[in-house]
C-alpha cells in the first residue's frame, strides 16, 4: 500500500544493482556526478553502487522521479561544463526514450536495472541535443555473471 515513490528496491533489483556494481568496478566507470531520482528504489540503487563508482558527488533530485525524456535532456543541459562524466539513476520509460533520442535508434529494449553507456559528441553539456551520442554499450544485469 506504499506510494510508488516510496516503494523499496525489490530483491531482484538489489541483485541487479550488485551485478551492475561489479561490472562498473571492473570496467572503470567513474562518473564525476550522479543524478539520482528521489524515489526510494533509485536511492537504494545509488547506495548499492556508490562504492563501485568511486563515491562520486551525488545529487538526489525530486524532479527526476516523474521526468520525461525531454525533462532529462534539459537537466543534462544544466550540468556545469567542468563535469565530464555523469550517471543518471532514474526510471523507465524516460531513460529508454532519452537513450533513443540521444543515440538513435537506441537499443531495442531497456530492461529494468540496465546501464546504457553513451559517448556524446559535445563541447559542453549545454550542447546536448537529439542525435549527439553513440550508444557504446547496454549492460543488462541478467546477462552478467552471478
Amino acid at each position: 500500500e506504499l506510494a510508488d515513490h516510496d516503494r523499496p528496491l525489490a530483491p531482484r533489483g538489489r541483485k541487479a544493482a550488485k551485478r551492475i556494481g561489479l561490472w562498473v568496478s571492473e570496467n572503470g566507470v567513474r562518473p564525476e556526478l550522479v543524478l539520482c531520482s528521489s524515489a526510494l528504489r533509485a536511492r537504494a540503487t545509488l547506495d548499492l553502487l556508490s562504492a563501485d563508482l568511486g563515491a562520486p558527488e551525488a545529487r538526489i533530485e525530486a524532479g527526476l522521479y516523474h521526468a520525461s525524456a525531454a525533462d532529462l535532456l534539459e537537466r543534462l543541459r544544466a550540468i556545469p561544463p567542468d563535469v565530464l562524466d555523469v550517471l543518471v539513476i532514474g526510471h523507465n520509460p524516460a531513460l529508454y526514450e532519452l537513450t533513443c533520442v540521444l543515440a538513435p535508434p537506441g537499443p531495442e529494449a531497456y530492461p529494468t536495472g540496465a546501464l546504457a553507456e553513451l559517448r556524446l559528441a559535445i563541447e559542453s553539456w549545454h550542447d546536448v541535443r537529439p542525435g549527439c551520442a553513440e550508444l557504446v554499450e547496454l549492460v543488462v544485469p541478467r546477462t552478467l555473471p552471478r
